[in-house]
């Protein structure tokens, strides 16, 4: 993946260096986001006509897929895990009902409209600025579908803040997110990187876009990691103490006051031996009863959602963490839809 970013980008450097005319290779790109907003505000749009159609769904979760990994600070394997997450989601190894009964075949409990074509767009010199413009509008063409309420299936922990982001604008005011990972992502620009996965929350805070981020899960973080914690008023969860923060973060009660509230699930929150394909392996996490606990008990309307930094390429080989991925899609897409 990351070998394929690069030649898209010497490919617009060669163009440059050729003297193309800057005009017409902004053309160009401009076609081609549009023809990718094109494809997502046409898919949203027919998925939301079935589910109105269909009716009786207040709130209807619809996947869609941003499989960007070159933010990633160690490895890009997160690019592939889209269509990973989804083929075992519909592996056929278990049933199509989550644990509290809400049938995934239904389409007023779940729909899918697609992948941002991330490859082609940076493939023709899309510019990280504009990248998460256009996954931020991406998300809102789903919205704008009511009922749909995207899931977003990632890619590395940076495209969480170009989502929160239009969930936010979109709703019209800030919400409350949980966040389950092993780091808190809130470097202020990790090796120089505003958008690095290790910033995103860093972003999403100064924007104003939260009011309150709880991040549990903790194993791994530094003095900025906790100094920026301090900065935006983090609740900060660490492993350390979880046994005696179990019973506060299981029965948690978010959202009042606020537009709602999001749910960022970065794979690695769980300890290696229930989920070894990330890229960032870090022993004494939660174990994924723990997760799922967390998610059944939580009051709140959920409004989005993502589930990220699922690296295919460090999975075992019967893809033990994608079935872990997929559960954790199916259990969110049962939080969301009502």
């Amino acid at each position: 993946m990351k070998s394929a970013g690069r030649m898209g980008i010497h490919y617009m450097q060669k163009l440059h260096a050729s003297n193309v005319p800057k005009e017409l290779v902004e053309k160009g790109q401009n076609r081609v986001i549009e023809a990718s907003l094109t494809l997502i505000r046409e898919r949203a749009k027919l998925k939301g006509e079935l589910v109105r159609a269909l009716g009786g769904a207040v709130a209807s979760t619809s996947l869609l897929g941003v499989p960007l990994g070159h933010n990633s600070s160690f490895l890009q394997g997160p690019a592939f895990a889209p269509p990973r997450i989804r083929e075992a989601m519909w592996c056929g190894s278990t049933n199509s009902t989550t644990e509290e009964g809400k049938e995934l075949d239904d389409p007023r409990i779940l729909t899918d409209v697609g992948d941002v074509p991330v490859q082609e767009l940076r493939d023709a010199g899309v510019d990280d600025d504009r990248l998460m413009s256009i996954i931020s509008e991406s998300v809102k063409l789903v919205m704008e579908e009511n009922p749909l309420r995207p899931l977003v299936l990632g890619g590395d922990h940076s495209i969480s803040y170009p989502v929160v982001r239009a969930v936010s604008e979109k709703l019209g005011g800030p919400i409350d997110i949980l966040h389950l990972d092993a780091h808190p992502d809130i470097y202020h620009a990790f090796e120089g990187n505003k958008y690095s996965h290790a910033s995103s929350f860093a972003r999403i805070m100064e924007g104003g876009y939260a009011r309150r981020l709880l991040q549990v899960g903790i194993r791994s973080i530094n003095k900025e990691g906790r100094e920026q914690g301090k900065r935006f008023g983090v609740e900060q969860y660490e492993m350390r103490t979880f046994s005696q923060d179990r019973q506060f973060l299981e029965n948690l009660k978010l959202g009042e006051g606020v537009k709602g509230v999001y749910i960022s699930v970065d794979v690695d929150c769980m300890d290696p031996a229930f989920a070894p394909g990330v890229s960032h392996i870090e022993p004494g996490g939660l174990s994924f009863r723990d997760v799922l606990n967390i998610l059944h008990n939580l009051q709140a309307d959920v409004v989005g959602a993502d589930v990220v930094e699922f690296n295919p390429q460090r999975d075992t080989v019967d893809g033990m963490t994608a079935m872990v991925a997929a559960k954790l899609v199916r259990e969110l897409t049962a939080k969301i839809s009502k």
